[in-house]
């Protein structure tokens, strides 16, 4: 789902509420979004000396990654097919529970320890084409001893990475286990938020130039809006800290102590996402606060501006009234040089108000230089 400032008001209530089960529904029940593509399985085997892959297979075909002795990977692509995701279920024995996790998005990131099987959920965040947003969508995780099920909304393009290495068997994925290659997925995905988090660090960086060039309304509707991103965002990758830590720190028979080491690494990263998250967040609200102050300031100089001048008019008007009255019988109204005279009079009443107004300081606000 993409969060941007062009959602509907439905794509946002379905974002920024994640699922809930119906109140009464039996347990595992599952409910299959309209709008999902429709399911097809990439299947990849491989050991030290060979690799394999094929695609659009039949949940039945993946009958012997249970007990063989490769390490198989199953990648669910799509989670619109009901009928597959319930053979895969059957085939792999799923629990009712991991089923409902996996179909029904978006579920909080989380780990879950159903004994012979491991489940893991997280959401894939990466930037939109137009780079005022990020798409966020969820992957779930199924390790066990012999293979690796992996859920996916829609298709993942940085998983094509991870094929190749193991197809031209680069680094370690094909000495070690399905382990290893879940926490090699795991770290790509965790790797992806850091070019969204630097992308909305630049976006704050302009809307501070915008603040001190030309505050404006305009300038405060995008603040809100990173502002909301970035709640979104937090809400996506805050889990992923207890998510870590307690992968890391309840031992499990399915995850061996070498990958242990490695998922120390991707708990650290998440650490750094979410102290640059949270700088993030501050700087955006501070940025909305000095914002009003500005808009407030050069409200208050607009204020002050018409207050002189207001000020200087108000003797003025007087004279200018007193002298308009049409009274046959006024003093000054048959002298010669009247007229001039109370034009120099009200001229250097102007002068005399111009010039308290400067000793006051009143004319600074308008005099200094604009950064």
């Amino acid at each position: 789902m993409t969060i941007s400032s062009n959602l509907t008001p439905e794509e946002k209530k379905n974002y920024f509420n994640y699922f809930y089960d119906k109140a009464g529904s039996e347990p595992g029940s599952l409910y299959i979004n309209s709008s999902a593509l429709p399911s097809h399985i990439t299947l990849i085997e491989y050991n030290k000396s060979n690799a394999s892959s094929k695609v659009n297979v039949k949940p039945q075909d993946c009958l012997s990654c249970i007990d063989n002795d490769l390490v198989s990977w199953a990648d669910i692509q799509g989670l619109g097919s009901e009928n597959i995701l319930l053979e895969i279920g059957e085939v792999f024995q799923l629990h009712p529970l991991i089923l409902e996790d996996v179909i029904n998005v978006p579920q909080r990131p989380k780990m879950e320890d159903y004994k012979n099987q491991l489940l893991v959920v997280l959401h894939s965040i990466k930037l939109n084409k137009n780079r005022s947003g990020f798409l966020s969508e969820q992957i779930s995780f199924v390790l066990s001893k012999n293979y690796l099920l992996t859920f996916q909304e829609d298709e993942i393009n940085d998983f094509v990475t991870i094929r190749e290495r193991i197809r031209l068997n680069q680094g370690k994925v094909r000495e070690l286990g399905t382990d290893y290659l879940m926490y090699l997925l795991l770290d790509m995905l965790i790797d992806n938020y850091f070019p969204v988090l630097e992308n909305y660090g630049e976006r704050i960086e302009h809307l501070e130039d915008q603040i001190i060039v030309n505050p404006s309304r305009d300038t405060l509707q995008k603040i809100y809006r990173v502002r909301r991103e970035l709640l979104a965002l937090r809400r996506s990758i805050w889990p992923l800290r207890n998510l870590f830590n307690t992968l890391i720190r309840e031992e499990n028979e399915l995850i061996s102590e070498e990958v242990y080491v490695y998922l120390r690494d991707c708990y650290s990263h998440t650490i750094q996402i979410l102290d640059i998250l949270e700088t993030y967040r501050e700087l955006a609200s501070s940025s909305m606060e000095f914002l009003i102050s500005s808009m407030s300031n050069k409200m208050n100089e607009v204020i002050t501006l018409l207050t002189i001048i207001s000020s200087i008019f108000i003797p003025l008007t007087f004279i200018a009234g007193v002298y308009g009255m049409n009274f046959k019988y006024m003093p000054e109204l048959e002298w010669h040089w009247g007229y001039f005279a109370v034009l120099t009079l009200m001229f250097l009443i102007g002068i005399v108000m111009i010039f308290y107004f400067w000793r006051r300081g009143w004319f600074k606000l308008f005099l200094k230089k604009k950064p």
